[in-house]
């Protein structure tokens, strides 16, 4: 019964490493920027219970706050503090959501 355990766990990494090598990604919970994609700038792979699930983030073009910084602008702070409560609930859900991704890299 143990070799059928290691074989079902073998297949799992491959058809992991295949979706992650279809879509250009280093590893799982490994953003990438996503220059080709017509809507979204980044993409993740992240696995949800057994399965991965690719998700697509952030606006194309869009002027984000970024890290914050030394000397930073109120409008900036503003931006920043207004897209948080805007989308506080999404990002509470965590890995599996678009906000969450968008809040950790983007804002």
């Amino acid at each position: 019964m143990i070799y059928g355990a290691v074989l079902l766990d073998y297949i799992c990494i491959m058809d992991v490493k295949k979706k992650l090598k279809r879509f250009g990604l280093k590893g799982l919970n490994k953003p990438k920027r996503t220059p080709d994609h017509p809507k979204k700038s980044h993409m993740v792979a992240v696995r949800d219970g057994g399965k991965i699930k690719i998700i697509r983030f952030g606006e194309k073009g869009a002027k984000t706050a970024g890290k914050p910084k030394a000397g930073e602008s109120d409008k900036m702070k503003a931006k920043r503090k207004s897209f948080k409560a805007r989308h506080r609930k999404n990002i509470a859900k965590g890995k599996t959501s678009a906000a969450y991704w968008a809040n950790k890299v983007k804002w």
